[in-house]
């Protein structure tokens, strides 16, 4: 470093603490040294956020914020602004790679326990990360006031009008008006734009703040600040720069050439990232055939129509959400990856993974019978995996196993004999298996085969 830039850096050191933050944060930090492929989604997340801010600066140039010119603006973009087209298939594409990036990002946490001691906060930290990232991609699908623009959000909104007593006013105050609207418009605008980007970027802070301070979690598990050296750094540990920040380049690298690939090629992705629909003017009068969500919300959709009861389904879909903030409270298991539990742990965590890509397919179909119903075995088995999660946090003996298994299956069973009819009773007792054939791998069958749910020993340092 030369002695100008030297001297540069000394004085913005004297009013700002510059060289502290890069050391603490990045030049000293240190991190484990056996971070694996899984490890990139954490520094993807960020590029990502990045790409969004940036294209949605050049966007909101252009876009106006009015029922009568909205999706005119939007075409004035892709047609007449040079790159516009770009743009905005960068900032469409970018929203359903944020969530693919943050769902892959969770299930590393679940795979090597991210979210156990001393990483809680951390964990709900992201949590509220993902909360804002769904309430920010959902303002932004009403900005186009195309058709699945307009007619999505009149669907959600009104999700609130089924709340006792406070329903009705409650959907007019969201929408600033007593149906979707040019004041709906604005203030989903004003949010989408201003204010939860700001809640985002201080979440994201917070949460790498966080993370800093108790150190990142590993493949192993192994907390590396156990075992220091003389010289006070952790002998497992390697400085975040230059090893894994240039690592992370690679990274960033490979996922630009799958984003920029969809970017140009394929943008609406065979309608999950943008509906056909919505290149058409929304239109008060004309209700779509169906109505779809985007595709990262399928999952939750999928266990709000399952339910009879649309009060019980908007809590039934809430609660699918809320339900992933308790998980460090959930799983007390003290091995904390995937390495070292139990064989019925690491079916339970795959199958969940599965489970959760097939309620996702699920809630972007049209309504069918036998379609609902996988639904509604594939919602039981979601919340069922957590109460199994709990479960196996410490060892069951064979009549507590025995009696919980026929607790849980006495329970869908005894609503299944609510439903049933001479018609259904075929395919209701067929898809009966799916949830209980689950239960018995997950919960009897350890109990019978010990080795089944038994942990491994967890090393005292790293592994390579």
């Amino acid at each position: 470093m030369s002695k100008s830039l030297n001297n540069l850096v000394g004085w913005i050191d004297d009013r700002f603490p510059l060289s502290k933050m890069w050391n603490e944060h990045l030049a000293q930090y240190y991190a484990p040294k056996n971070f694996n492929f899984w490890y990139f989604f954490g520094s993807l997340a960020l590029v990502v956020l990045v790409i969004q801010f940036v294209t949605g600066i050049f966007l909101t140039m252009f876009y106006k914020p009015d029922a009568a010119y909205a999706f005119a603006s939007v075409e004035y973009i892709m047609r007449d602004v040079q790159w516009g087209w770009f743009i905005r298939y960068m900032h469409s594409t970018g929203a359903s790679a944020f969530f693919i990036v943050v769902y892959l990002h969770m299930f590393r946490a679940l795979l090597y326990g991210s979210y156990k001691k001393p990483r809680e906060l951390l964990w709900v930290f992201g949590w509220l990360i993902f909360l804002v990232l769904m309430a920010e991609a959902f303002m932004g699908y009403l900005l186009p006031w195309g058709q699945m623009s307009y007619w999505g959000a009149q669907v959600i909104v009104n999700l609130f009008a089924t709340i006792p007593f406070i329903g009705p006013d409650l959907v007019t105050w969201i929408r600033g008006d007593f149906l979707i609207s040019d004041a709906t418009l604005n203030r989903f605008f004003a949010l989408h734009v201003v204010a939860l980007p700001l809640v985002l970027v201080m979440l994201v802070a917070v949460h790498i703040l966080a993370l800093h301070e108790v150190g990142s979690n590993n493949p192993d598990g192994v907390e590396i600040k156990k075992n220091k050296g003389a010289d006070g750094k952790p002998v497992d540990g390697i400085p975040f720069h230059p090893y894994y920040s240039v690592k992370d380049i690679v990274g960033v690298g490979v996922f630009l050439l799958l984003f920029f690939a969809v970017v140009f090629f394929a943008p609406e992705a065979g309608g999950y990232f943008l509906k056909a629909a919505n290149f058409e003017m929304s239109d008060p009068l004309v209700t779509p055939d169906f109505i779809p969500p985007v595709w990262y919300y399928g999952a939750f959709y999928t266990t709000l129509r399952v339910v009879p009861d649309p009060f019980l389904g908007v809590l039934t879909m809430f609660g699918a959400v809320f339900v992933l903030l308790f998980l460090p409270w959930v799983d007390r298991n003290p091995v904390k990856s995937i390495r070292y539990r139990s064989p019925v742990h690491k079916f339970n965590i795959i199958f969940f993974a599965l489970n959760f890509i097939l309620m996702t397919w699920l809630g972007t179909q049209p309504t069918d019978t036998m379609l609902v119903e996988w639904g509604l075995r594939s919602t039981v088995i979601y919340f069922i995996f957590f109460f199994v999660l709990w479960f196996h946090s410490r060892e069951r003996s064979l009549i507590m196993s025995l009696i919980t298994f026929l607790v849980v299956v006495a329970i869908y069973t005894g609503y299944d004999l609510t439903r049933v009819s001479s018609e259904t009773a075929g395919l209701v007792w067929g898809t009966w298996l799916y949830p209980t054939i689950y239960l018995a791998i997950t919960l009897l069958l350890p109990a019978f085969v010990r080795g089944l749910g038994k942990d491994k020993a967890v090393p005292e340092r790293v592994t390579a």
